[in-house]
């Protein structure tokens, strides 16, 4: 397991999520006070988000006030959500694995009292001379 690849690649990702944020909050700005620009930049934006610096180097080239508006709005919401995610991360983790684990600890206790072993299930012969053994 490459720890460092694996914080490069969540980084990049977190990164990409942000631009959507940050674009998702310029969107509904620019629908409130420039409902053409909004449509534009929507169009625009449609499947391209993916990779967040990839977009933003294309809108730097399209329309560079716009990307420069989405840079800073993504890095104010880096600026005020990076103090607590990473314990926000790992709590959330926590416990959606201690609900998995409990939801599957049902199903197979659900599963195990309603399909009883086959051992259970064989009709018992009696043997006399045990029986009278036990007596």
């Amino acid at each position: 397991m490459n720890l460092k690849q694996i914080a490069k690649d969540t980084a990049k990702t977190l990164q990409s999520y942000l631009t959507y944020q940050a674009l998702r909050t310029v969107l509904a700005q620019l629908g409130e006070t420039n409902p053409p620009l909004a449509h534009w930049l929507q169009n625009f934006s449609a499947g391209k988000v993916q990779d967040g610096e990839k977009y933003i180097a294309e809108l730097l080239q399209a329309k560079p006030d716009l990307a420069l508006r989405i840079m800073t709005v993504r890095e104010h919401i880096a600026e005020e959500v990076a103090d607590f995610l990473p314990e926000m991360i790992r709590t959330g983790i926590q416990q959606a694995n201690m609900e998995q684990r409990r939801q599957h600890l049902e199903r197979i206790t659900q599963l195990s009292l309603s399909n009883p072993s086959p051992e259970s299930e064989q009709p018992r012969f009696s043997d006399p001379d045990r029986d009278n053994l036990a007596s």
